[in-house]
């Protein structure tokens, strides 16, 4: 009985795969952690649902990272650069309310889900927006990854 439930153990262990995310291969995933005061008017407009702030300082992610209040003390945050190209010159989104556009080929980002809303139907893949880590304490946002 021991070694059938030590080969069972064995048998679900070796089929564990990985989550199955599809990582982006035309963007590095960078480390960093950056702090918003929500106290501080630079970002306090992120105390209202739907309001978005744009990071744009060095080390932040790799273009600047959008933020986004998405729900009752609920925080998204997405890299500003366009997941469908390797940056460059014209990659970095420009915000629209709560989308973005990526000057490159128009593709459209909404930020509450980081989706790209309007994809062409031509069976190539394409990427939603790289999101990064976000957790509030107190009057604290802390983005990171």
């Amino acid at each position: 009985m021991k070694h059938f439930l030590s080969f069972l153990l064995m048998i679900f262990l070796l089929s564990c795969n990985n989550d199955g995310v599809i990582r982006n291969p035309y963007l590095q995933e960078v480390g960093f952690r950056f702090d918003m005061n929500l106290n501080l008017p630079l970002y306090s407009k992120l105390t209202n649902i739907g309001s978005v702030v744009f990071i744009q300082n060095a080390g932040v992610g790799l273009k600047g990272v959008y933020v986004i209040q998405s729900g009752i003390d609920q925080y998204r945050a997405f890299e500003a650069s366009c997941p469908n190209h390797v940056p460059n010159d014209c990659s970095t989104t420009q915000l629209n309310g709560i989308e973005v556009t990526c000057g490159c080929e128009d593709y459209t980002y909404n930020l509450f889900t980081g989706s790209l809303t309007n994809a062409p139907d031509d069976g190539e893949r394409r990427y939603d927006m790289l999101e990064y880590r976000v957790v509030r304490s107190g009057n604290i946002v802390l983005v990171s990854n």
